[in-house]
């Protein structure tokens, strides 16, 4: 896990911001390249990322949980889940809010402010027994993993995407790892979606498989989200 690829709704003080026309532009400052005043802006004039600071979620990404959940249902019979690259936590806001009851477990191999009814492990879910250890915190198998994850970015398209597939697929694994019979999965994945044996082999063991774009998602991102409903066992 190398990046969570969940950005921070950070409120944009001391960025010299000024408005124009509704809009909010960023000065220039010595030392701030172009790419940095954009993405201020983009932060600055994100709807969403107004949303999450007001209704007290960590990132804008808790959006596009809600919104596939409206769509697939996925938090409704969710009761143990595995929250794969937790930080900054805003997927299990959303899991706690929606399913107050339900057990939680976040991992990430960054640290993560505490979360009240979450137990987090700060470490690589790739590691030797570390889906006994998270099947034992949750007091049985999960019925619900989801990840957020995304390798962190070269610049070069098809490259960022092979480096996020792998994430993708190594989750897919765990995922058929800790899942109980009925479960789901859901997973982001970069530049045009899950490849075709990954798909095949998810559809071999889970009832269903799509891909969705939840309207969080910004325009010019390449990301998608497989959902995987399920689970065959």
């Amino acid at each position: 896990m190398s990046s969570t690829g969940r950005g921070g709704a950070g409120s944009g003080s001391g960025t010299g911001g000024r408005s124009l026309g509704g809009r909010t532009r960023v000065k220039t400052a010595r030392g701030r390249t172009t790419s940095s005043v954009r993405w201020l802006e983009r932060q600055l004039n994100d709807p969403y990322v107004k949303r999450a600071q007001m209704e007290g979620y960590r990132a804008r990404a808790a959006y596009k949980l809600l919104e596939l959940d409206e769509k697939f249902g996925l938090l409704k019979s969710a009761s143990r889940v595995v929250d794969l690259g937790a930080a900054p936590g805003s997927w299990s806001q959303v899991l706690l809010k929606r399913r107050p009851s339900a057990m939680i477990v976040g991992i990430d191999l960054l640290p993560m402010e505490p979360l009240p009814g979450f137990s987090f492990v700060q470490g690589d879910f790739l590691a030797e027994g570390m889906d006994a250890q998270l099947i034992a915190i949750l007091g049985g198998k999960a019925n619900l993993v989801m990840s957020d994850m995304a390798a962190n970015t070269v610049g070069h398209p098809g490259t960022d995407h092979l480096r996020t597939m792998a994430l993708v697929e190594a989750a897919a694994y765990f995922a058929g790892e800790v899942l109980e019979q009925g479960g789901h999965f859901v997973a982001k994945v970069l530049g045009g979606g899950a490849e075709g044996p990954l798909v095949a082999e998810l559809k071999r063991r889970f009832a269903s498989v799509r891909h969705a774009k939840p309207p969080a998602s910004r325009k010019g991102s390449s990301e998608t989200f497989l959902v995987a409903m399920g689970f065959k066992g």
